[in-house]
């Protein structure tokens, strides 16, 4: 069965902030694809995550979600640690080489544990530049990629244009 499709502004960003963006304000009201299992299951299939959607699996992927916005904003860090807690990984000889293998005691932390370990690996690649949109009214989360680092927007044809426009209308106003 195919999960519905996913109404996020923004996706494809890095596992941890793709999770965090499962929450995106829409006409000043905040959107939660998390809010029931099938959003799970179409946040899952967006990410190509064998696991399955159920209840338990829910309440471990919010407690991440939770986790890496407190990691984000800078509040707090061992709640992430607490949901790397739940898994490992294992290294592994295959005939292409080296390899790593995720394990987890309980498989319905399998996601979570997945979001926690790619905010690890983001810090590790460029810390600077795991950024929230800078739009007042934006909540979302993106990985700048940019040649020069300078991104500010997690879309410039959404919020980027609006702060556009917010300016030129300030401009004219007052002219």
């Amino acid at each position: 069965m195919t999960a519905a499709p996913d109404p996020r502004p923004l996706t494809g960003e890095p596992l941890a902030l793709d999770l965090l963006n499962t929450r995106w304000m829409k006409e000043g009201v905040v959107q939660d694809l998390l809010r029931d299992v099938d959003g799970l299951a179409v946040w899952l299939d967006a990410n190509g995550l064998d696991h399955t959607a159920d209840e338990e699996t829910l309440g471990h992927v919010l407690q991440a979600r939770d986790a890496l916005r407190k990691a984000v904003d800078g509040e707090d860090v061992a709640a992430v640690d607490a949901v790397l807690g739940h898994g490992r990984i294992r290294a592994t000889l295959t005939v292409d080489g080296p390899g790593e293998l995720p394990e987890f005691g309980d498989p319905s932390w399998g996601p979570a544990w997945l979001a926690a370990r790619s905010y690890l690996e983001l810090l590790t690649i460029a810390p600077d530049r795991i950024r929230g949109c800078a739009h007042e009214s934006c909540i979302l989360h993106f990985f700048d990629t940019s040649r020069n680092g300078t991104r500010r927007w997690c879309s410039m044809a959404a919020c980027g244009n609006r702060a556009k426009a917010s300016r030129h209308y300030a401009r004219s106003k007052d002219a």
